[in-house]
C-alpha cells in the first residue's frame, strides 16, 4: 500500500516544483484540506462511498476549494485521489509528501526531546551539530520529557541519537550485567 501512497505524494511533488511553486504554502494547503477531510467524518464519508458519483463529489470539492482558498493544483490533487478512490488514504499521503518535499528541499525534520526548555541559543547550536551531521538543514520541534534526567534525544526519521543521562545510565546498566 506504501507503493500506491507514495506515488501519489511523489507526483504532486512532482508538480509543485515542476511548476516552481512554493513548497510550504502547497504542504500548508494539503495539510489544511487534510484537517478538513479528517475533522468531518461526514465529510470524509461522502468523498469515500463509491455510491456518490465523482461529479458530485468534485462539486462538493470545488466549493471547499473555494471557501478555503487553495491553490487550483492542490484542488487537482484532492480530485485525483476522488477520483481513484484514495481519499482514505490522505492522511498517509500527506505525510509521504512532506517527507518528499522536505527531501528535496535538503530539509531534515528532527524531534528532540530535552529534560528541560532549551534556551534560543541552544536550540540554535543542537540544529547546528545535527546539521553538521546530516548534511541538511534541519528543522526541529522540541518537546520536553522531564524523565529524561538531563541532555537530550534527538530524533531524525528512524535514526536516534540519545544524549540524555537516562540514556548514558542505561548503557551503563547494560555494560555492567554484561
Amino acid at each position: 500500500m506504501a507503493i500506491v501512497t507514495s506515488r501519489y505524494a511523489r507526483a504532486f511533488a512532482d508538480v509543485v516544483f515542476e511548476r516552481k511553486m512554493d513548497a510550504q504554502q502547497s504542504l500548508a494547503e494539503v495539510k489544511s484540506l487534510v484537517a478538513v477531510v479528517e475533522g468531518s467524518p461526514d465529510l470524509r464519508k461522502v468523498f469515500e462511498n463509491p455510491a456518490i458519483g465523482s461529479d458530485q463529489k468534485r462539486k462538493l470539492l470545488d466549493a471547499i476549494v473555494s471557501r478555503a482558498g487553495y491553490s487550483q493544483p492542490v484542488r487537482n490533487f484532492m480530485a485525483v485521489l476522488i477520483d481513484h478512490h484514495r481519499v482514505h488514504q490522505l492522511g498517509e499521503i500527506y505525510r509521504l509528501l512532506e517527507h518528499e518535499v522536505n527531501e528535496r528541499l535538503g530539509l531534515a525534520e528532527a524531534e528532540v526531546l530535552s529534560a528541560r526548555d532549551l534556551s534560543d541559543r541552544e536550540k540554535q547550536e543542537l540544529e547546528v551539530k545535527v546539521s553538521t551531521l546530516t548534511g541538511k538543514r534541519v528543522r526541529a520541534t522540541y518537546k520536553i520529557d522531564r524523565g529524561l534526567l538531563g541532555g537530550a534525544v534527538v530524533r531524525l526519521g528512524s535514526t536516534i541519537y540519545d544524549g540524555s543521562v537516562k540514556g548514558q545510565l542505561q548503557k551503563i546498566k547494560e555494560a555492567l550485567s554484561s
